[in-house]
């Protein structure tokens, strides 16, 4: 059985019979995973040394530590609060009166009365975050060490008092602010368990219950934002995952990972990350294919294809009578991560190079 690309664990419960839990490793190391990871997360605010836990055997207990770590560092000055709006039926007025609510429910009776509120408390979105990604890695199959565990039945008891989410209910929305920012690391892991740990599925009386990454998403992220912030300092503005069409009449979509747009909305240039198995020869003739016909309808000479190092070098392939050249280039992910943005910054210096026809 193949894994697909997939790193992480996953048990399969099965009743009156043995679960047999499965776990699978990634090539790379622990820590450069956590890097590619947390800067996707926050390009200018994550930091080498925040993911420095090798000794960790597993993609999950050292996510689990980590996420441990930022959790108690963000509640070292107490739970945060804010100003949640709230609707609820009272004997009271308090805040303001819905009247089209009133009407609908009471027919005109005075009380109860529907109002809607704005109230104080700690009951927020980020704290509710916190508590759900606690919650999800308690659940999750055997691998967290007993340390880790044990702080993280520590940390549920001080969000004990927040409003758990239900199966299935969307993530609250949080926004950064001045005023959560000692929150925002804690919160962007959070985030990335909860998205993570999203294998959960009960086909009737079988239970699969995991916690697994798609490399290929976790590469195509990392890329993306990597080159967008090489590119800051050039002008324009970068897209990521960009609406394009390649026919005339728009039938035809196309979502290239990453697009550098001139100020006036001229794209410079087109970049996709393929994390992907190459043939025994290089790499897939169809990403090529594909790459053509972004640069086409994007009227752009270049197109940049960015894999994960494998066993092929870096080519240029000049299409005939098209007067476009497609590049196709390796990022080596087992170096220091210092290296690796260096490559990447030079990968931004060739986009900047080339101008549109």
């Amino acid at each position: 059985m193949k894994a697909g690309g997939k790193v992480g664990v996953a048990t399969v419960a099965v009743p009156d019979g043995e679960a047999v839990t499965v776990r699978i490793e990634p090539k790379m190391s622990i820590a450069r995973i956590l890097f590619l990871l947390g800067y996707s997360l926050s390009a200018k605010g994550w930091r080498h040394e925040e993911v420095r836990l090798g000794e960790e055997p597993e993609l999950l207990s050292a996510l689990a530590r980590l996420f441990e770590r930022q959790a108690d560092q963000a509640l070292r000055q107490g739970l945060l609060q804010g100003y949640r709006s709230t609707e609820e039926t009272s004997l009271v007025v308090r805040g303001r009166i819905r009247e089209a609510e009133q009407i609908r429910r009471h027919h005109g009776r005075l009380i109860p009365l529907e109002i809607a509120h704005d109230e104080y408390t700690s009951d927020i979105a980020e704290n509710q975050l916190l508590r759900a990604a606690c919650e999800r890695l308690l659940r999750l199959p055997g691998g967290i060490p007993g340390d880790v565990r044990a702080r993280l039945l520590r940390l549920r008891v001080r969000l004990a008092e927040i409003t758990p989410l239900g199966r299935g209910q969307e993530l609250p929305v949080w926004r950064p602010t001045r005023l959560n920012v000692r929150y925002q690391n804690a919160l962007r892991l959070a985030e990335l368990v909860l998205r993570g740990a999203s294998v959960e599925h009960r086909p009737g009386d079988i239970t699969v219950n995991g916690f697994l990454f798609d490399m290929a998403q976790v590469f195509e992220d990392f890329v993306t934002v990597a080159l967008r912030e090489a590119l800051a300092d050039n002008g324009g503005h970068c897209v990521l995952q960009a609406t394009h069409y390649l026919d005339e009449r728009q039938a035809i979509r196309m979502l290239p990972d990453f697009v550098w747009y001139a100020d006036d909305g001229t794209p410079l240039a087109v970049a996709d990350a393929k994390y992907k198995a190459e043939k025994p020869g290089g790499f897939p003739d169809a990403d090529l294919y594909q790459m053509l016909a972004y640069c086409t309808a994007l009227n752009l000479p270049e197109g940049h294809l960015i894999y994960a190092k494998g066993n092929a070098p870096h080519a240029a392939h000049r299409v005939r009578h098209a007067r476009i050249t497609i590049h196709q280039h390796a990022l080596d992910l087992d170096q220091p991560p210092a290296g690796l943005l260096t490559e990447v910054k030079a990968l931004a210096r060739r986009l900047v190079m080339v101008m549109p026809v």
